[in-house]
């Protein structure tokens, strides 16, 4: 389960992120998942509660706001809607625009 090793990088960064801005706990953690990012959002929910004990992070809820896939054609510039194909009427092939990334969204910090 990778989700473990990317809540554990998660925790790492927001901690360096508090100390940067001398904040006394995080309040709020907001993560973006694209739909081919490979992340289970339930075990990355689950693993980020094993994770936050004893950090910053201990009282903080995490938001993970989903990111649907989306692609478009490297010849017309299109948007291609039916994915299975992946090919654009024009013959040119698809391009991932959105939707394979884990982004630390924002945090809601309490500072002093």
């Amino acid at each position: 389960m990778h989700e473990y090793s990317i809540v554990q990088a998660l925790v790492d960064r927001i901690e360096h992120e508090a100390r940067a801005r001398g904040a006394r706990s995080v309040e709020r953690v907001v993560v973006r998942i694209g739909d081919l990012s490979g992340v289970d959002a339930e075990l990355l929910q689950t693993a980020y509660l094993t994770f936050r004990d004893r950090t910053v992070c201990e009282h903080a809820p995490l938001e993970i706001a989903r990111v649907e896939a989306e692609w478009a054609c490297t010849g017309c510039r299109r948007r291609i809607r039916d994915h299975s194909s992946l090919r654009c009427g024009c013959g040119g092939a698809a391009q991932l625009l959105q939707g394979d990334e884990i982004v630390l969204e924002s945090l809601e910090m309490e500072v002093a």
